[in-house]
């Protein structure tokens, strides 16, 4: 009180001008700050933009028709895909090399051998065909995707929700994960859609430059309109991470809440700071134990280790067609290319085993089937292009937070690691973190009970169920 009185007489010490000149600049503060604490708490978006990628010139209508789709092969399309296996030329691995070269090719012949003789495609394809498939024209581009309902029963939620794959893999990857999704869990149940990115497995290729992920976001936001959804979660990994990511930017309105298990942070002061402190001070930048042990020492997990884990990223992101020709042509040389990345993806000490330890999440009937979905649809050039069209520097969406609410499931295998304090920098509005307790960078593929769980636990938070 006795401080009140002080300024009080203090400011009736002022002359007039002074008074004025005080008054003025108060206001003016007050309103600065007021600015500040409401662009802060503003939702803050992305342009959704607009784009043509069919072939030719735009028309002036386009058909906005959804039609059922069904997978089919022929006697044909085996016969010449086995006439290729029986001509491959195999070059024999370095003594005690294991996985360190790449893929194997003693243990590539016994997958080829599996693949040739015992393999069932027709079988697959009705695998494949068990969940509804259709496909609808979307800015030029036939748009495929998977819809799975719920069993209609009494007293029970139907959430909508989109999952969105990466590379090398497709919609396949969370068909373990769809039985988990679809069933009553405690009156909670989801209504999935699985789209195939344009350029990968049975959606259309894009006819023109420039097809990156804000374009693949903006096609599944008027996929979700089409199919008369206002509000929808989202959840996705690796390219899916990305492109669910900037659908929240561009309609934070319509995402009720994204769910990712492949997240980064934004570069900066910040994280900077964080990795030079928090081998020796964790608590200090908000690391946990878990942390630490996950993200150091620094240069061995996140350099070296991601130095011999990306070459091909470099060489799809400028030349794909190049190296897309070989890999097209040979299906063997097809599967060496995307099994590779599924043996030590789901775990790098897989480097050091002789068969890649590829069986030890999956069997040869999954990820043949991957592998024949490129390989019949020739989707495989098409999907090494997105690595060219994603630039990530000088893009608004990289400097634009996401503020819808966020669950984010930290796999131990991931190829990265982003403790919660980093990814808060970019998802402001983070509902659950979770450190799993196995599993790498095919969590729907390797772990889809785990993934289910924590998607499940998430969204009920978010609704509070």
């Amino acid at each position: 009180m006795q401080r009140l009185h002080l300024l009080k007489g203090a400011f009736c010490g002022l002359d007039a001008f002074q008074q004025q000149l005080l008054i003025g600049s108060a206001v003016a503060a007050g309103g600065i700050l007021l600015h500040m604490v409401l662009k802060r708490r503003q939702l803050k978006s992305i342009p959704l933009g607009e784009g043509w990628w069919g072939a030719g010139k735009k028309p002036l209508s386009e058909d906005d028709q959804i039609y059922p789709f069904k997978v089919q092969t022929s006697d044909e399309e085996i016969a010449d895909l086995h006439e290729r296996i029986d001509r491959t030329r195999y070059t024999d691995p370095l003594e005690d090399s294991c996985f360190q070269y790449g893929f194997n090719s003693t243990y590539l012949k016994t997958v080829v051998s599996y693949w040739r003789h015992t393999f069932d495609w027709k079988k697959q394809v009705e695998v494949l065909n068990q969940y509804p498939h259709f496909k609808t024209k979307i800015e030029g581009l036939d748009v495929h995707y998977v819809h799975v309902q719920p069993p209609h029963r009494e007293n029970q939620k139907v959430v909508p929700l989109m999952l969105v794959h990466g590379w090398p893999g497709c919609f396949y990857e969370f068909y373990k994960m769809l039985p988990l999704l679809t069933e009553n869990q405690d009156g909670l149940v989801f209504e999935v859609i699985c789209p195939s990115i344009p350029g990968y497995g049975f959606s259309e290729a894009p006819h023109k430059q420039g097809f990156d992920s804000l374009a693949a976001a903006r096609i599944f936001l008027t996929l979700m309109e089409r199919l008369g959804f206002s509000q929808f979660y989202l959840q996705g990994g690796d390219w899916g991470s990305l492109i669910t990511t900037n659908m929240a930017q561009m309609k934070p309105l319509c995402v009720k809440g994204l769910h990712l298990n492949m997240f980064m942070s934004t570069r900066g002061i910040k994280v900077m700071l964080s990795l030079m402190i928090g081998p020796y001070l964790p608590f200090l930048v908000g690391f946990s134990r878990e942390d630490v042990r996950r993200l150091f020492p620094f240069f061995e997990k996140n350099v070296w280790d991601i130095l011999r884990e990306t070459g091909y990223f470099h060489i799809q992101a400028t030349k794909p067609d190049t190296v897309g020709c070989g890999v097209n042509d040979s299906p063997v040389g097809l599967a060496a290319y995307l099994l590779e990345k599924f043996s030590s993806w789901t775990d790098l000490r897989n480097r050091d085993l002789v068969d890649g330890g590829l069986e030890r999440k999956f069997s040869l009937d999954e990820v043949l089937t991957i592998v024949m979905i490129y390989w019949t649809t020739g989707s495989i050039v098409s999907s090494m292009r997105f690595y060219k069209e994603n630039n990530p520097d000088n893009r608004v969406a990289a400097k634009t937070g996401i503020f819808v609410p966020t669950g984010l499931a930290a796999f131990p295998g991931e190829l990265l690691h982003c403790p919660k304090s980093l990814a808060q920098i970019r998802y402001r509005n983070i509902y659950s973190y979770t450190f799993m307790p196995r599993g790498g960078h095919f969590a729907a593929f390797e772990e889809p009970q785990l993934l289910a769980n924590d998607l499940v636990q998430f969204v009920k938070k978010v609704e509070k169920f």
